[in-house]
């Protein structure tokens, strides 16, 4: 036999071999399904400790098979008398509904379940502060639409519980220690849970954790609820309420230990945590480990950044550990995107974390999209002791405005300092911008406009919480001062103003005088009339805006210096860049004075009880653009929208009508920024 007729004689036994393994399998596989068994009650079929569960919630003759098998018809329907929102509430939690569609159920069983029915609907409504409802379970009417009928239930949930008194007391070092005054009174001011409100189970909870939260944010985090007291009167329907907070031993910041570190000067990181306030020594605090970890972030050097400090220890003093995980040293991105003002884009970043010879970061990025194109880098050196750093940057830019281009060059070198609440810049800028209309075919008048300034930037941010601020400010100044260059000269001054302020719609219950360990607590001060949860709520949106450029009238300010408005984020109802200065042949041109102002209701979209990511808004804006201040003439648009809490940030989505062009737009924007 020949080597490939051997081959052959090879594969065809081993062929025969598989067939005959498999050939049970496959007769196993063909063989019909045996019916199913008899139902047996529960308690024989399951193990001992799922046993008392079942027995405790399911009919003793529900077998395992008639639970793990498709939903069946409904066994009896519920008519539930309640008002709306109890009803929608005890529908989706109460144990009855879960037996509807249990095969075997039967009318003996569900007797059962009826019995047990008042305890289960009193103890949920006790979790919405009614402890003396009246319940009412009538017996199953036969209505042909189910086999065991229609069981109809009355509830009355009573008057509901209000706090009568909630003392708050402390023990440990911060009962009496003077450095923990001011800790004390945060506690006692931010108790959420006044006398005069009513009660519910969460809103306890939230207190609790909220009092716990700040107690282990500075200098206690090993902190804990020593021992906690919710005192029911049924009668007067009243809750007094006592909570003990248990501080333990203070705890100091010790040693740094940075962990990873190998590509990037550590330097830089413990420069960021002393800027921080996180020095050895110093009182723990939770929120100074945070704003350092975000400082270090934002370097841009690593991928992933954590700052702890472990207290599990039992000593006066742990260290700080700082883990890295460090970026690639160099980094190309390709994106792509879109907006509704300039349509598809696609762009090219490219970044150096340290180029070779002067140890900078260079951040570099190529934008493409239907109206601008831009190619900008940026240089920074690390962060000096104080927190300053030097910058430089260049751009290249070309924005389309209808048929109005503009080509502008910017060079900046300065100093900055950043941080998560105050940025600060003082930076030299040139300046260069030619304007052509592509309809006329004619060059404006005096060519390319070109300046030199000295600026001063200072942004101030004092937001509760980012990316998705409920309430608080920003505030943001540009100040700058030149020439012109060219054969014109002239000096001119230039200031820009922004602000952004969100007020809560509702009051929150002001608290104040609770007690130490050793003495009695003072009683909470009694709540404000309304109990209007500022989340339910929503808020208000201000947005205001306004700029400034003074020279003389024949200056030859670059257009890159002056101002134009409307857009996603400015006017809504406008497209970008759309309010300006009017001219003869019908373009806009950038004006000397701005000015915009916009007021928007955001209110979160509520599902079964709970806060959705989702938030609807309606919204007024209006913008002006002028040469001098007495020609300035608002621009207005008023429409509606969604908002979308997701990872990235905010994603808005808004449909906006503008008065003047008469037309719906739609605005599509990505991110919180300030």
């Amino acid at each position: 036999m020949n080597l490939p007729s051997l081959r052959r004689a090879v594969w065809v036994r081993w062929l025969l071999g598989l067939g005959v393994c498999l050939l049970p399998v496959w007769t196993l596989a063909q063989t019909p399904e045996p019916a199913p068994a008899p139902s047996v009650p529960a308690a024989r079929t399951e193990s001992a400790a799922t046993e008392a569960a079942v027995d405790a919630l399911a009919p003793s003759s529900a077998s395992r098979s008639a639970r793990t098998r498709a939903p069946a018809p409904p066994r009896f329907d519920v008519e539930l008398e309640a008002s709306e929102d109890l009803r929608e509430f005890l529908l989706r939690h109460m144990e009855l509904m879960r037996f509807r569609t249990l095969r075997d159920l039967d009318a003996s069983e569900l007797a059962r379940l009826l019995a047990r029915a008042p305890d289960n609907l009193g103890d949920l409504l006790g979790t919405l502060g009614h402890f003396s409802p009246k319940i009412e379970i009538g017996e199953p009417v036969a209505t042909g639409t189910t086999p065991l009928g229609t069981v109809r239930i009355r509830v009355e949930p009573g008057p509901i519980t209000r706090v009568a008194s909630a003392d708050l007391y402390f023990r440990g070092d911060i009962a009496d220690n003077p450095q923990a005054a001011a800790q004390r009174e945060e506690i006692t001011s931010g108790w959420t849970l006044a006398p005069g409100q009513s009660f519910t189970q969460a809103d306890w909870d939230r207190a609790k954790t909220a009092a716990l939260r700040t107690l282990t944010a500075q200098r206690y985090p090993a902190g804990r609820i020593h021992n906690s007291l919710a005192d029911i009167d049924p009668v007067d329907h009243s809750v007094r309420l006592s909570v003990e907070l248990d501080s333990g031993v203070p705890l100091h910041m010790g040693e740094v230990r940075v962990e990873g570190a190998e590509r990037y000067d550590p330097v830089t990181v413990e420069r960021l945590l002393r800027l921080s306030g996180v020095t050895p020594g110093s009182d723990y605090n939770l929120a100074q480990l945070q704003d350092a970890q975000q400082r270090i972030a934002e370097t841009g050097y690593y991928d992933s950044v954590y700052v702890f400090v472990d207290p599990t220890g039992g000593q006066s003093s742990a260290p700080v550990v700082v883990q890295l995980r460090e970026s690639k040293q160099q980094k190309l991105v390709l994106g792509v995107g879109g907006s509704t003002d300039s349509g598809a884009r696609l762009s090219l970043e490219h970044t150096h974390h340290r180029v070779p010879g002067i140890g900078w970061r260079a951040a570099s990025k190529l934008q493409l999209e239907r109206t601008d194109q831009v190619l900008v880098t940026d240089w920074s050196a690390p962060v000096d002791e104080k927190g300053w750093r030097w910058i430089g940057s260049a751009q290249l830019a070309r924005q389309i405005d209808n048929f109005v281009t503009t080509t502008s060059t910017r060079l900046r070198a300065g100093r900055s300092q950043d941080s998560t609440d105050l940025d600060r810049s003082v930076f030299l800028q040139y300046d260069r911008a030619e304007v052509v209309n592509s309809v006329l075919k004619l060059l404006e008048p005096g060519g390319a406009d070109a300046s030199l300034s000295a600026n001063y930037a200072w942004t101030r941010r004092r937001f509760d919480s980012m990316p998705f601020p409920e309430s608080g400010h920003g505030l943001g100044v540009e100040l700058g001062g030149g020439t012109t260059l060219g054969s014109v000269r002239r000096p001119f001054a230039r200031t820009q103003l922004r602000w952004l302020s969100y007020w809560p719609l509702g009051v929150r219950p002001s608290t104040a005088g609770m007690g130490s360990a050793d003495t009695p607590a003072v009683p909470l001060g009694v709540a404000r009339p309304t109990e209007t949860d500022t989340r339910s709520a929503g808020r208000l949106a201000l947005r205001l805006q306004g700029g400034a450029v003074w020279a003389r009238e024949d200056a030859p300010i670059p257009q890159t210096q002056l101002f134009l408005t409307g857009g996603d984020t400015t006017v809504r109802g406008y497209g970008l860049r759309d309010i300006g200065v009017l001219q003869t042949d019908g373009s806009v041109l950038a004006g000397r004075y701005l000015a915009v102002a916009s007021v928007e209701w955001q209110r979160p979209i509520w599902r079964d009880g709970v806060r959705s990511p989702w938030e609807s808004v309606v919204f007024l804006d209006g913008g002006a653009v002028a040469d001098r201040p007495g020609d300035l003439r608002a621009s207005w648009g008023v429409g509606a929208g969604v908002r979308y809490n997701s990872p990235v940030g905010p994603l808005q989505l808004d449909l906006a009508y503008g008065l003047e062009p008469k037309a719906l737009r739609l605005h599509f924007n990505v991110g919180f920024t300030f």
